[in-house]
């Protein structure tokens, strides 16, 4: 009889120490589930008060026709525009408060119809500064959109390469996922980078994923300034290749690029590339 009830003592023993591992575990999950929302939340809500701080971006007006004299018919000299406001150093009028806020703003980042629309960052001292610092330069795993820091800007480079996390609360660069479906990207072509100094639009122009691993994936962004022609064919013919569908469009030497990356997890170190060319 001891020897039962010993052992039903040893089993009671091990029921209730295993309900105690699966509680520990489900309370360091929901602790970790509910850190992440509480993370998310700030993050989220940081970049939304600066998003709403922005004015509208000024929608790009078409010239007007000469006009003409209604008494003689002849055309008239045509008017002088008035030129549009700007802040200090010819910056942009909306652009300049996030800039006094944190000098190492160089633009500003809106892709229609998702969740990107966000300061970019650049730190050429400091690489990779952002990958884990917010526009307020507080340590966040969401980081912020930054430049890679050999690129420029303004000048530009023959290529740009922003970064951004892939979060899964659909924040940063997550949006850029909707681009894998052609469907969308055929309503959605465009989208905006405004310097500092001017407001520019983009065209995607290809879409791939590659892997970052050393040897294994196509090294992108590396590519900055072309050395010549053919180095840049040479580039767009190798994201031609890797693109998930066509665009029926091929930059042209000269033509200003402008490539955002996030990551991919279907590889192992998988990178998501969207690739845009400036058009005005």
């Amino acid at each position: 009889m001891e020897k039962k009830h010993s052992g039903d003592l040893g089993k009671k023993i091990a029921y209730y120490a295993l309900i105690g591992v699966f509680g520990l575990v489900f309370l360091c999950s929901a602790l970790y589930i509910g850190n992440y929302l509480l993370k998310s939340g700030e993050a989220n809500n940081a970049y939304e008060n600066l998003e709403q701080m922005r004015p509208p971006r000024p929608v790009a007006t078409q010239p007007k026709p000469p006009a003409t004299d209604p008494s003689t018919g002849e055309t008239l000299p045509p008017t002088t525009a008035e030129p549009e406001p700007t802040a200090p150093g010819g910056m942009l009028i909306e652009q300049y408060p996030f800039y006094e806020m944190n000098n190492d703003m160089v633009g500003w980042i809106t892709v229609p119809d998702t969740k990107i629309n966000y300061p970019v960052m650049q730190t050429p001292d400091n690489r990779d500064y952002y990958l884990n610092h917010d526009f307020k330069k507080q340590w966040s795993a969401w980081g912020a959109i930054y430049a890679r820091e050999e690129c420029d800007v303004n000048e530009p480079s023959d290529n740009i390469t922003l970064y951004g996390h892939h979060m899964k609360d659909g924040s940063m660069f997550a949006g850029l996922d909707k681009f894998k479906k052609q469907a969308f990207w055929e309503d959605h072509q465009t989208f905006y980078f405004d310097t500092l100094y001017e407001r520019h639009t983009y065209k995607i122009w290809a879409v791939f994923k590659t892997s970052a691993n050393l040897d294994q994936g196509f090294p992108y962004h590396n590519f900055v300034d072309a050395a010549n022609e053919e180095e840049f064919n040479e580039f767009v013919a190798t994201v031609k290749r890797l693109q998930f569908y066509e665009t029926g469009y091929t930059p042209e030497f000269g033509e200003k690029l402008l490539t955002l990356s996030t990551c991919e997890y279907s590889l192992d170190n998988g990178r998501f590339v969207v690739c845009a060319v400036r058009i005005d």
